[in-house]
């Protein structure tokens, strides 16, 4: 299994939308954006792209959309993860058929599996559909957190070849490093250099979606350029702070919106647009975004 398209600057992409519709030209674009910035790879229906509340058919025409235009040139790879494990398989098995390069798939939630089931849950998976997968721990919004031993039993499986980690533990990452050989990506933009530097990858990033220039040169300076990766890193926490203010991806919706780069900051309920006081504490960090996009010339 190809282990490659794991590394480097990985967008989370947001999922734009326009009177509750998906707004196609802008995604159009902001892939455009992400081809020219040097972006990696493409990670659509993830859970910033609201993978939660997206039709059948909506999550179809984004791994569409994303293929047609950047899969010749950058590795698309959808979220396909559930809280069940049929539809998990599912969602997996329609990805593949459609060309996705590989696939992201959370741990599953709500219902918030013991380490067996999780490693059951995983392996079902890995076996029903033979495709790269990345796992995804994220506590936050799961409810529970994937321990660094049962990451270890996955990473045996072939076809389970790297993790997005967003535990917010940098030990936990240097544990996983030291138990297995997956290729591990930061789930979590502050983090992502601190993780770098205990053997991480790369980074799943949301910031990417304001200031891709900037997260890619960061991932290419790592390590060779420690001086010039530690202040982007200083400059990009900047940024990746002011993202959740609110809950994941109304802030960011919100600086695109601001920046030009989709047309609406809609967001599919329940979540609701940023509170004015949300609002006027974006001021700062969207002109930050602004002057960085400008220094790497983001289009």
């Amino acid at each position: 299994m190809d282990k490659t398209m794991f590394r480097g600057s990985i967008v989370a992409i947001v999922t734009p939308m326009l009177d509750g519709k998906l707004d196609e030209d802008s995604l159009r674009r902001l892939l455009r954006m992400h081809k020219a910035a040097g972006t990696n790879a493409v990670v659509p229906a993830g859970c910033t792209g609201e993978a939660a509340t997206l039709t059948g058919e909506e999550r179809r025409r984004l791994i569409e959309i994303c293929l047609e235009e950047v899969g010749d040139a950058m590795p698309v790879i959808p979220g396909t993860g559930s809280n069940s494990t049929v539809e998990t398989i599912r969602l997996t098995t329609e990805a593949k058929a459609a060309g996705a390069h590989g696939a992201l798939i959370i741990t599953p939630y709500y219902n918030k599996p013991t380490p067996e089931g999780q490693y059951l849950h995983y392996r079902a998976v890995a076996h029903a559909v033979d495709i790269p997968i990345m796992l995804y721990n994220v506590p936050g919004r799961t409810g529970t957190n994937m321990l660094p031993s049962t990451i270890a039993r996955l990473s045996k499986i072939p076809n389970i070849v790297a993790l997005k980690e967003a535990a917010g533990s940098v030990d936990q990452v240097s544990e996983i490093v030291e138990l297995c050989d997956i290729t591990v990506l930061s789930g979590d933009d502050p983090q992502t250099l601190p993780m770098m530097s205990v053997g991480a990858q790369g980074v799943v990033s949301v910031a990417a979606n304001v200031v891709a220039g900037a997260v890619a040169d960061m991932m290419r300076a790592w390590p060779d350029d420690p001086r010039r990766a530690a202040e982007l890193h200083h400059v990009l926490r900047r940024i990746s702070k002011s993202l959740f203010i609110e809950s994941n991806p109304g802030p960011v919706k919100f600086a695109m919106k601001e920046l030009g780069l989709i047309a609406s900051d809609e967001l599919r309920a329940p979540l609701v647009p940023l509170t004015d006081e949300s609002r006027a504490r974006m001021t700062k960090p969207i002109a930050l975004m602004r002057e960085t996009r400008e220094r790497f010339g983001d289009a």
